[in-house]
């Protein structure tokens, strides 16, 4: 059991999961000092991983769980969260800016900060999938600051500092679902959950290349089994991330191809390359053979010339085109024989400045037992245990309708986040209106919108919540999906377009017809439903027949018709406040002037009884007629001993046969008139088109 030298309180456990081993570490932090408490590798029995990507789920937890169980052992405590990151296989990055404004000048403290990063990853994200034209679906693994600005000046840090604005600029990287996926599927079988995930290369760098030399452009290369993952630093940040499908099993393979054994066996010579002066190895015939590790060197130089070319191409690439001023390597894949030297010709540095990092920057480590291992395989599991107190770059896992699904965490997730990670539809959230209805009046389009239905029932656990409510890692989420409302409907007599009734005189008696309209060409009433697509025409009018027609009235052929006091026929359209006369006679002019006197003096009895002094109030125009303002001008009655409102349609040019509208509308001195009110002088008439 390991030495207890200081009160390790919360211990951390970092997980390496390679391609060719799994490397793990527990420890604590206390200062600036890290304490390893225990190490343990084991390499996979059987290759379950190739290039970085889980291959076989259930074997590489098999492996995960012997090296949990030696280290609980050590330590003499259970484990139940680890750390870990994920290679830098199709890594893809973005580098973005963010701004947060302040409305005041403002003292900026670790939330702002926050909220700015979670701003720049956001936008980084949005940015990435502008651009992601694969059927891969990423996740963000990771990000890093390159630089802030306190009020568009680049700084260091922020914190305390009075700004108006803050800034910052940062990389954010992304890796497909799968790469995540397998990592924590693989974890979750060896019966852990993740604490927090990061991207090896950032591992790496946070355990090889102290802050202090990160002012100096150097290049970090994370060797693996599988993967060669690469990060550069300038002017005090970590600037780009790369990786390259190519590392230590290059090496393994081509070994195993001149020695004619199985990866396995290639792996011990390839080890014992660089440590013994002769090595044995039986190959799959059963044959001891010797090799000298000058031939294993030379059977690999082709390989190494090709790996170091590629990733000093990478280097340049992610450097501006141009050459670092050093290399740092870490992982097992690195340590063989002349790889470094190789790395440096490749990139025309030298030899001196391309160097294993393992014993140098692990010497600040404290580790707590005897025999520790100081080399390069160990930099990335301690720089995942380190990564651990940024707490930046972790992942959940929620139950959503029953699916098991994974969120980045960004400390602000809530039910829709989950939502829209499921896949559920949008409008399953909100409230569904039912089906639209669409039609024409007048020829112009009309839209009535369906009712709305029921909102989504969210729930998490058993209390029913918002889509905003905020949700933490282990969640239950139930969504019953929003219900659409009532389709749309709508009845003629709901038409803004619609008057309830036209009023006509009809052989003096007043007749309230109600309006109808014609609906695809057939006369429908008020009271008909509109169906989709109909086209409706109002009608502001009747013919003389549907007149008779709904007052059950039979016309013979022979019936003389009137409509104004002109001859009419069926056919003629009879408007709002028209007056129509039908009867056997055929009427005279002298005979229509009878009618109308009479209508007159019926009229005139009626304003007199309501006259408050009892005096007539019409007023005749005798021989020399009268004068009345029609629509703003003067007209001058005359011809006969009294007059009603429809004889000055007789002196002005107002076409009834062409309707400009729904109906006319009259008025007698600002009051709505009948055709038969009776003039005076001096009476003000407003004839117009009702729209």
């Amino acid at each position: 059991m390991a030495e207890k030298k200081k009160n390790p309180g919360q211990i951390v456990f970092g997980l390496d999961i390679g391609t060719r081993s799994v490397v793990g570490t527990v420890g604590y932090k206390t200062g600036d000092t890290f304490h390893v408490m225990a190490q343990q590798v084991k390499e996979h029995e059987t290759r379950s991983m190739l290039d970085g990507q889980i291959h076989d789920i259930e074997q590489v937890s098999v492996t995960i769980k012997a090296v949990k169980k030696a280290l609980e052992k050590e330590v003499g405590r259970d484990l139940n969260e680890v750390c870990i990151a994920a290679a830098g296989r199709v890594l893809k990055t973005i580098t973005t800016n963010a701004e947060l404004v302040f409305d005041t000048e403002t003292v900026v403290d670790a939330e702002h900060i926050y909220t700015l990063e979670m701003l720049g990853l956001e936008k980084a994200y949005e940015e990435f999938q502008e651009q992601n034209d694969s059927e891969l679906k990423f996740y963000t693994v990771g990000y890093t600051v390159v630089k802030y600005f306190l009020n568009d000046y680049p700084i260091t840090s922020l914190e305390r500092h009075k700004a108006k604005k803050i800034g910052v600029e940062l990389i954010a990287t992304f890796l497909p679902d799968e790469v995540v996926d397998g990592l924590y599927r693989s974890v979750e079988m060896a019966d852990l959950n993740v604490a927090n995930l990061t991207l090896e290369p950032i591992a790496a760098m946070h355990a090889a290349v102290p802050v202090m030399y990160r002012m100096l452009n150097i290049a970090l290369v994370d060797v693996g089994a599988g993967t060669s993952d690469i990060s550069i630093t300038k002017d005090g940040s970590i600037v780009a991330y790369g990786m390259i499908p190519s590392a230590g099993d290059e090496f393994t393979d081509t070994i195993a191809k001149h020695c004619l054994v199985d990866y396995i066996e290639a792996e011990k010579i390839k080890i014992a390359s660089g440590k013994q002066a002769m090595i044995k190895y039986k190959d799959i015939m059963g044959l001891t053979k010797q090799i000298k590790p000058a031939e294993v060197l030379k059977a690999v130089e082709t390989v190494m010339q090709d790996m170091t070319k590629e990733i000093a191409d990478k280097i340049r690439e992610l450097n501006g085109g141009k050459s670092v001023s050093a290399v740092f390597v870490v992982g097992g894949g690195g340590k063989i024989k002349g790889f470094t030297k190789q790395l440096a010709k490749q990139l025309g540095i030298s030899e001196e400045r391309v160097a294993l990092r393992g014993s140098e920057v692990l010497k600040e480590i404290d580790y707590q037992f005897e025999n520790a291992r100081r080399d390069s395989l160990f930099v990335t599991p301690i720089g995942i245990c380190l990564n651990f107190y940024d707490q930046r770059n972790n992942f959940i896992f929620v139950n959503f309708n029953g699916q098991r699904i994974k969120l980045y965490d960004n400390g602000h997730l809530t039910v829709a986040d989950a939502a829209l990670q499921a896949g559920f539809p949008n409008d399953g959230l909100f409230p569904k209106r039912g089906k639209e209805l669409q039609f024409s009046v007048n020829g112009k389009p009309h839209m009535v919108r369906g009712d709305l239905g029921e909102p989504a029932v969210i729930k998490v656990g058993n209390k029913e919540v918002s889509m905003n409510a905020p949700i933490v890692a282990g969640d239950k989420i139930t969504v019953k999906e929003s219900t659409a409302g009532a389709p749309a409907s709508c009845d003629i007599k709901q038409l803004p377009e619609y008057d309830s009734t036209i009023t006509v005189v009809v052989n003096d008696k007043k007749v309230l017809l109600p309006k109808f309209a014609m609906v695809n060409g057939k006369l429908q009433s008020e009271f008909y439903a509109i169906k989709e697509g109909d086209k409706v025409e109002m009608c502001n009018y009747y013919t003389v027949k549907q007149i008779a027609d709904f007052m059950d009235v039979i016309l013979k052929k022979d019936m003389n018709i009137y409509v104004n006091n002109k001859r009419a026929d069926l056919d003629t359209l009879v408007y709002d406040n028209f007056a129509v006369i039908w009867t056997m006679e055929e009427l005279s002019l002298s005979d229509v002037e009878k009618d109308r006197e009479a209508e007159e003096s019926s009229a005139e009895d009626t304003y007199e009884e309501d006259s408050e002094d009892g005096a007539p109030a019409t007023a005749t125009g005798g021989s020399d007629g009268i004068d009345v303002m029609v629509n703003g001008s003067i007209v001058h009655l005359t011809g006969k001993d009294s007059y009603i409102f429809v004889d000055v349609f007789d002196y002005i040019d107002f076409d009834l046969s062409k309707p400009q509208g729904k109906s006319v509308e009259t008025l007698l001195n600002g009051k709505n008139a009948q055709y038969t009110e009776q003039l005076k002088v001096g009476d003000k008439l407003e004839i117009r088109w009702k729209q």
